[in-house]
């Protein structure tokens, strides 16, 4: 109880548009997953820094000679007759080692290029960080239109029930009294059957847009949410034709950086092959003590300990290795010219989608003119039917055709407002309008 009480205090519940952009941003889990990927990569890249600072390690060894080994050597050296042997023990039952080891890379050429190598990993990160936080922006709003074309939905079919609803009250009525023929009756009971149908429909579609946009904020999925936008508001507000007039440059859009960061890494794993053939240098000082006794007296203050330190250079040249080190740099250099047809042809494929994302934001906000005529025509025309039905002149098939008709024509505007909406996120996604403004 104090969690649901704790949750529903810090999870807002009303949201306009931008409002549940900047939530999810914070919130959505995979906005919060790339986050946390950038931390990663910054921890990883002090882990390939300190490779190269010193590094100090202490060891510790007790050894206990159960039973010691015997050594035989000529009995004459204590006296004996020659050709015999004598055994003897050598060392004591018991000893400690305690050792402190100080290690320091000189030169290394792949410790170098490791360095260049975590900083692109941690600019990779970040441009996933960018790439994901579009994604979401355009999830939400996806997300948020759907909501509202399913609210808009809904009002439109309960009023079209209940006009419809009287309508075939009204037939029945005049059908009773003889007036007009039973056909009438059931061409609007069919069509009141379908619309509560679909109203029924509509009302689970709502349900469903609801908890996808919980999901898409990153807040539970039955969580009572309020949109305060509405899609007409929104549509018009999406409806510019400024952005159809930016300068086309690809190469600040997020896809052609990724592809430019795994060129770079390319280049990177290049010189890590050759670095290979270079030697490596480092240095190490140690110190410690030795300590033996036949009995574990190593915390007596009369123990004797015996220290010892020493200093040196270990370098390590490779000179030849069958070839290995050279098939392995070819390799990195065909990765590398594969790399970089790849940023070519990503160049090219985003000129292209947004080209293609230009054009289909256009058609949108022409169909939406389109359908806006076209459902004022079907509002006139379905009026006009109904005004001839009920005065007589008109069937009731020409009554319901053009009840059907006005029907598709709300239902149509409906989706080229929305489509206008992810029309508009579709191309600013493409051309990072959001993240550069």
């Amino acid at each position: 109880m104090c969690f649901s009480v704790v949750f529903s205090q810090d999870t807002p519940t009303s949201f306009t548009l931008q409002e549940a952009i900047d939530y999810a941003l914070e919130n959505n889990r995979q906005a919060k997953n790339a986050a946390r990927d950038i931390e990663a990569a910054k921890q990883q890249k002090w882990e390939t820094t300190a490779t190269g600072l010193p590094q100090l390690d202490a060891n510790i060894n007790y050894q206990n000679n159960l039973k010691q080994q015997v050594s035989l050597v000529p009995a004459e050296f204590f006296g004996g007759q020659p050709g015999e042997f004598a055994e003897v023990i050598f060392g004591t039952k018991q000893n400690v080692n305690a050792t402190a080891t100080l290690n320091q890379l000189l030169f290394d050429g792949s410790y170098l290029v490791g360095l260049q190598s975590a900083k692109v990993f941690l600019e990779i990160s970040e441009n996933a960080k960018t790439k994901t936080d579009l994604e979401v922006r355009e999830a939400v709003i996806n997300a948020y239109g759907n909501v509202l074309l399913s609210e808009e939905s809904v009002k439109i079919l309960e009023s079209n029930v209940a006009v419809l609803q009287k309508n075939l009250n009204e037939t029945t009525k005049i059908y009773e009294n003889g007036l007009e023929e039973q056909e009438s009756v059931e061409q609007l009971q069919i069509t009141l059957s379908n619309l509560k149908s679909n109203l029924n429909n509509a009302n689970r579609l709502k349900s469903i847009a609801y908890q996808l946009f919980n999901i898409t904020l990153g807040i539970d999925y039955n969580t009572n949410t309020t949109l305060t936008d509405t899609l007409e508001n929104l549509t018009l507000e999406n409806i510019s034709l400024e952005i159809l007039s930016q300068e086309l440059d690809v190469t600040s859009t997020i896809d052609y950086r990724i592809a430019a960061n795994d060129r770079k890494s390319k280049e990177l794993l290049l010189k890590l092959e050759k670095s290979k053939a270079l030697p490596q240098l480092s240095a190490y000082l140690n110190g410690g003590y030795l300590g033996f006794s036949n009995e574990f007296t190593f915390f007596d203050n009369d123990q004797n300990w015996a220290g010892f330190s020493s200093f040196g250079l270990n370098l390590n040249i490779p000179i030849f290795s069958s070839g290995k080190r050279i098939a392995a740099t070819q390799r990195a250099k065909i990765n590398l010219e594969k790399s970089k047809d790849d940023l070519t042809e990503t160049e090219q494929r985003l000129y292209l989608q947004i080209e293609t994302a230009k054009s289909n934001y256009k058609f949108a906000i022409e169909d939406y003119d389109n359908k806006k005529q076209n459902l004022a025509l079907a509002e006139r025309i379905e009026q006009k039917n109904q005004t001839k039905f009920f005065e007589g002149i008109g069937s009731s098939f020409e009554l319901r055709q053009a009840q059907t008709q006005l029907y598709t024509a709300q239902q149509e505007l409906l989706q080229t407002m929305l489509d206008v909406i992810n029309a508009k996120a579709e191309l600013e996604t493409i051309l990072n309008t959001p993240i550069n403004n």
